[in-house]
């Protein structure tokens, strides 16, 4: 077990499902409402804790009623966010419109994102990993610079989800760079192999792994060896696809924090990423006869979490 730091955005999410989506100024009821915590780096602390992993969220918190929402979510599945500041103001928010063709989510922000003083305050003696947002670039290089000057040889990864300005500057702090697809874009790439050599130039000597949808996910070791894995869609239907990079995400700094090789990470977290596909919301499922992994997601890592 691995006890893990994540930082970024806690959101409430209020989610919409839709036979379609609907036209300007069109009227439509919809089928079904649900309201959830959300946010990136949330979503990975409440996967990881479930495959084991003692897991830490700091993120501004809003001062609100409708934070309730996020905590007792955070409470259910053990994810300790003591440490995170509270200000005034609304919870970050996300409406989300899902329709059999896809989604459109509308973001709502009324608080400010975190300071670098309150990660610097803390005691990262007791964590093994951090996992950071690509959020807020001026703040997060001083984070990245903290955690460089005060403990040089934690593993630190960083999620690139977006294009941020500035955001290439730090690419040198952290070991391991959790690519999206749409990161990718930016940069007109449609290739996923020659996106990885683009990002190992940009940032030698760092692993690197870039989700590629229904074609799995690719990643380069420290020393450039290329790996890959498809894909593994949830047996029956594809449920809830919302969160699923998050989970991905979750498996492979569950698997990286175990000793797995690149190689076997990668298929660990596309086996579970499609394990959250076929269920709505985090809570994830195992088997009824399948007996309880022996050690953090050992089964959804091929049963070994050898190399």
């Amino acid at each position: 077990m691995a006890n893990v730091l994540l930082v970024g955005i806690a959101t409430l999410d209020i989610i919409y499902s839709l036979d379609h989506y609907p036209q300007e100024d069109a009227e439509v009821r919809a089928q079904g409402l649900r309201m959830s915590r959300g946010g990136n780096a949330a979503n990975t602390a409440v996967v990881l804790s479930q495959l084991g992993h003692q897991c830490t969220f700091l993120g501004i918190m809003a001062d609100a009623p409708e934070t309730a929402i996020i905590e007792q979510d955070f409470n259910n599945h053990g994810v300790d966010y003591s440490h995170c500041p509270h200000l005034s103001g609304r919870p970050p928010t996300s409406s989300i419109y899902i329709t059999k063709a896809g989604r459109t989510i509308v973001h709502y922000r009324d608080l400010p994102e975190m300071a670098a003083q309150h990660f610097t305050s803390m005691d990262l003696n007791a964590f093994d990993w951090i996992h950071f947002e690509g959020h807020n670039v001026a703040e997060l290089g001083k984070m990245l610079a903290h955690v460089r000057q005060l403990r040089p040889e934690l593993p630190v990864s960083l999620e690139l989800e977006k294009p941020r300005e500035g955001i290439e500057s730090l690419l040198g702090y952290p070991d391991f760079l959790i690519c999206s697809q749409g990161y990718t874009r930016n940069y007109g790439q449609d290739n996923p192999e020659d996106f990885l050599i683009r990002m190992q130039k940009a940032a030698p000597g760092k692993t690197v792994v870039v989700a590629w949808g229904a074609a799995g996910a690719y990643g380069k070791t420290t020393d450039g060896q290329s790996c890959h894995s498809p894909a593994f869609p949830p047996p029956r239907v594809v449920v809830d696809t919302l969160g699923a990079g998050d989970t991905f995400n979750a498996g492979l700094i569950g698997a990286l924090a175990n000793g797995v090789g690149l190689a076997k990470t990668l298929e660990a977290a596309c086996k579970i990423a499609g394990v959250k596909c076929g269920l709505e919301g985090f809570d994830l499922k195992w088997p009824k006869k399948q007996k309880r992994p022996p050690f953090p997601g050992a089964a959804l890592y091929g049963g070994d979490g050898g190399t």
